[in-house]
C-alpha cells in the first residue's frame, strides 16, 4: 500500500498530499491516515472477552500478535450492514504498542488528497463523531471522514478502565 508513487490522479489531475486508507460504515466513507495503518484482514475464530465493552468483539491471534478486535459500527453508532463479524474485513493498526482491528463494512482504496480540500468538522456533525474526527473531504459525490484512531482508542481504552 505505501509505494514510492504515492501520487494518484483526481479529477484528471496529479495531486501531492495526505494518503488514507478508505472504508465504509453504512453509507458513511471514512479515512484513515495511512500511517496508522500496518494491514487488512478478515477476522476468524476470534474469542469474546467476558464483561469487556460491547464495542470489543473479541481478541485473535494474528501472525502471532494478539489483536483487540473493535466494532467500529458501535463505536460510531451506525448500523452495520453486514451482522457477520467473520465475513467484515479488519483494519489493523498499532496504538501504545498494542495492535487492534478496526471492523468495518468494506474496504475501499488508498486516495491522496490534497491539503487544500481538508476542512474542519461541519458544524452539523454529530457529537459522537466531534471527538472521533480530525476533519473532513468535501468529494465531488460525498463527504470523507477522516478518523482519529489515537482518540477512538484512547477513549475506548479509558471507558474500558473506567
Amino acid at each position: 500500500m505505501r509505494g514510492q508513487d504515492a501520487d494518484q490522479k483526481i479529477s484528471g489531475f496529479d495531486v501531492e498530499g495526505k494518503q488514507f486508507v478508505t472504508i465504509r460504515l453504512g453509507n458513511q466513507m471514512i479515512g484513515l491516515p495511512i500511517e496508522k495503518v500496518h494491514d487488512v484482514f478478515f477476522p476468524s475464530n476470534f474469542t469474546p472477552v467476558p464483561l469487556s465493552r460491547s464495542q470489543i468483539a473479541g481478541v485473535l491471534n494474528l501472525r502471532g500478535r494478539i489483536v483487540t478486535i473493535i466494532d467500529l459500527s458501535k463505536i460510531m453508532g451506525l448500523t452495520a450492514v453486514n451482522e457477520e463479524i467473520g465475513e467484515r474485513p479488519a483494519v489493523g493498526v498499532n496504538y501504545a504498542n498494542e495492535s487492534y482491528g478496526l471492523l468495518t463494512d468494506t474496504l475501499g482504496e488508498v486516495v491522496t488528497l490534497p491539503d487544500n480540500l481538508f476542512e474542519p468538522n461541519p458544524v452539523n456533525i454529530d457529537a459522537a463523531w466531534v471527538n472521533l474526527s480530525l476533519g473532513t473531504y468535501r468529494l465531488e459525490h460525498e463527504l470523507l471522514v477522516v478518523l482519529d484512531i489515537d482518540a477512538l482508542i484512547d477513549g475506548l481504552m479509558k471507558k474500558e478502565a473506567a
